[in-house]
């Protein structure tokens, strides 16, 4: 369960549809323009240096509406150029890959059919890009095979919607049945376009990579559905040229970002318990290229790993979140022994949500990300990792319109934990503050220092005159796997007490009012918001966000029933005693906290039933409550005029019973 980040998600969200009817109205000028400033902001999708260090690529949002690819030499001063299939404007553009002599770009656009994507090649001379594909579906990962022949894409045909739980499911009627669109795995021949379906039509192929050989795949993936299948996914091999696939590892958890080793003997891949396809943190692991002993490479580190690159036969390149940080480590295969490169409170990515990563040429020593942080909205960057030099200039008149974010520890239990305390804008020690809790998604996320977003935007509320506590309790990223599996078959328990004991730390130093302090999260935050006005009325006030209500209904309600069993220890028909004591559905006569409750209606992730089964019993028991249902919208809002009114109806509700 997480809070939907741009990234992947944005290409998607020109085809939904506008309804703005019963959004709240604006009577707040300064607000309005705090908000207006964060669509001032142009989003960057993707990042990628070129193979021989030279140039450096990127996906931007347009002011007219789609996206745009742009090439810059990585030398500061260097004028982008727009890489396109034509001047039309708006569409869509993005997913390139360099191809390994730097000399050719392949990407994807719906230049020909809005909505549909197709593969494009462009030999970077300023021409045309030449049209490979003519597919109905859904196209992504287009990457090149190690001769230059060949692109692989991952293809999924003749599907309904967008791929992916954030998107609105498609509406249910009639007779129901479960219709499965597989995601397989294509090859096109770069010389004809001839495409080649080399996964077996039953398996959802989710990621994959090509042998340094290009005679074989390694993919991660599932029979089934694919949202839900995630959770189970396999890592095998299978041969370039189609045929059946292998299965090298049959995991516990959750695997993701699988890697061939230089030397085409080994297979490098993360592992761990995962909540969210996408948002990837645990441990790094090593298995021979024909199956054998895993071999696990950083036991007991204090970080989460959320991506890796071969350096050599020899060595590892990982990002990982740390302490509420995002960093960048080598390790020695050999001795498993781990060097630090850097280290920063600020978000460093390619442009996939949940993955901190660099693009990195070919020999090691330039690389290119899209960087940004709480104080600096996102920008693309180039050079040695951690001696990066500014290329874009793209934001650079946006202003952030919070206060200072400060990085924050305490104790609970046996864990040391970790938070971010965003001050008020204008702060005065003198004066006395009230307090918003954000919990975020997940719970396998951590909050990291990113540039806010529109969506759920709970910054703002900084400019409004709050603190904005943002922690990062057990169950999350950037501790090390004991932490992150530690809420396991204990929501609401462990990590609701270190939330306490972060709200106790803050007023005992800083001067928050502890008499006015509220709570607020989307998705597992949600969840955690309705469990803690169940919990306790130390909270004055409480917006919950897609949350859950009843884990037992909702395990036969949502689309990803399977990321509930590796949490919970089995299903709930089989054990609904340990989903029945998390449900705060079940402690609902407690509730003395006035509650809004805001859900889309096509939410797959966390299904508005449960937002409503919450404010059906608020309501019922005379505790003050609104539910707020957006139309066309699921798990992660996207539309402009609905990610405005929850800003407003958050803020008003705070204000209304803190102020």
């Amino acid at each position: 369960m997480r809070i939907g980040n741009p990234g992947m998600i944005r290409i998607f969200v020109f085809m939904l549809l506008a309804c703005s009817a019963g959004l709240a109205q604006s009577s707040r000028p300064g607000l309005d323009a705090a908000i207006d400033s964060l669509y001032l902001v142009r989003g960057f999708e993707q990042v990628a240096i070129s193979p021989d260090g030279t140039q450096v690529a990127w996906v931007q949002r347009s002011n007219s509406g789609g996206s745009r690819i742009f090439v810059s030499s990585t030398t500061p001063g260097g004028q982008p150029r727009r890489l396109s299939t034509s001047e039309e404007s708006p569409h869509e553009e993005g997913h390139f890959a360099w191809s390994r002599d730097s000399k050719h770009m392949a990407f994807l656009s719906d230049v020909a059919s809005a909505g549909q994507f197709e593969l494009y090649v462009s030999d970077l001379d300023g021409a045309p890009a030449h049209k490979l594909t003519d597919l109905q579906g859904f196209l992504d990962a287009p990457t090149w095979s190690p001769d230059g022949k060949t692109l692989a894409i991952l293809l999924t045909e003749n599907a309904p919607r967008p791929a992916g739980p954030l998107m609105p499911m498609t509406p249910e009627s009639g007779l129901i049945e479960n219709k499965i669109y597989e995601q397989r795995l294509a090859t096109v021949d770069v010389a004809s376009g001839a495409v080649r379906r080399i996964s077996p039509s039953d398996m959802y192929v989710y990621e994959y990579d090509w042998s340094p050989d290009g005679k074989r795949m390694v993919v991660t993936s599932a029979k089934g559905v694919g949202d839900a299948n995630w959770y189970v996914a396999q890592l095998y091999t299978l041969s370039a040229t189609g045929g059946e696939m292998k299965s090298i590892y049959k995991p516990p958890l959750q695997i993701a970002l699988p890697q061939w080793s230089p030397d085409g003997k080994n297979i490098a891949f993360i592992g761990g318990i995962m909540s969210d396809e996408g948002s990837v943190g645990g441990d790094i692991y090593l298995i021979a290229a024909g199956g054998g002993r895993l071999q696990e490479l950083t036991e007991g580190i204090k970080a989460s790993p959320s991506w890796l690159h071969w350096l050599t036969a020899e060595r590892l390149l990982f990002g990982e979140i740390v302490d509420g940080q995002i960093g960048f480590s080598t390790l020695d295969i050999a001795t498993q022994k781990i060097h630090n490169l850097w280290t920063g409170a600020e978000v460093i990515s390619m442009g996939q949500w949940g993955v901190y990563a660099v693009s990195l040429s070919a020999d090691g020593k330039n690389s290119a990300v899209i960087r940004q942080s709480y104080a600096h909205p996102p920008e693309i960057w180039a050079g040695p990792i951690g001696s990066w030099r500014q290329i874009t200039h793209t934001n650079e008149q946006v202003k952030p319109s919070w206060g200072e974010l400060r990085n924050i520890h305490w104790t609970s239990d046996r864990f040391q934990v970790q938070g971010w305390l965003l001050y008020p804008t204008n702060y005065d020690p003198q004066q006395r503050y009230p307090m918003v809790v954000c919990v975020h998604g997940g719970p396998a996320v951590g909050e990291v220092p990113y540039w806010p977003e529109s969506f759920f935007n709970t910054a703002l509320l900084s400019g409004e005159g709050y603190f904005v506590f943002f922690p990062n309790p057990r169950g999350s990223y950037g501790q090390g796997e004991e932490f992150t599996r530690a809420n396991v078959k204990d929501f609401g328990f462990g990590d609701f007490q270190d939330i306490l004991a972060g709200i106790d730390k803050i007023v005992g130093e800083v001067p928050v009012d502890n008499h006015r302090i509220g709570i607020t999260g989307w998705s597992y935050g949600g969840f955690m918001t309705m469990w803690a006005v169940t919990q306790t009325n130390r909270f004055r006030a409480a917006v919950a966000g897609a949350g859950l209500s009843n884990w037992q209904s909702y395990y036969g309600e949502n689309d990803i029933d399977e990321w509930m069993i590796p949490y919970f220890g089995a299903s709930v028909y089989q054990d609904p005693a340990v989903y029945a004591k998390s449900s705060p559905i079940n402690f609902i006569t407690k509730v003395k906290t006035p509650t809004l409750v805001l859900v889309g209606d096509r939410d797959g992730e966390c299904p508005p039933p449960q937002s409503r089964e919450f404010w059906h019993g608020l309501k019922t028991l005379g505790v003050e409550t609104q539910l707020v249902i957006y139309s066309n919208e699921g798990h992660y809002i996207g539309q402009t005029e609905h990610q405005r009114d929850i800003i407003h109806r958050t803020v008003a509700w705070f204000d209304q019973h803190m102020k």
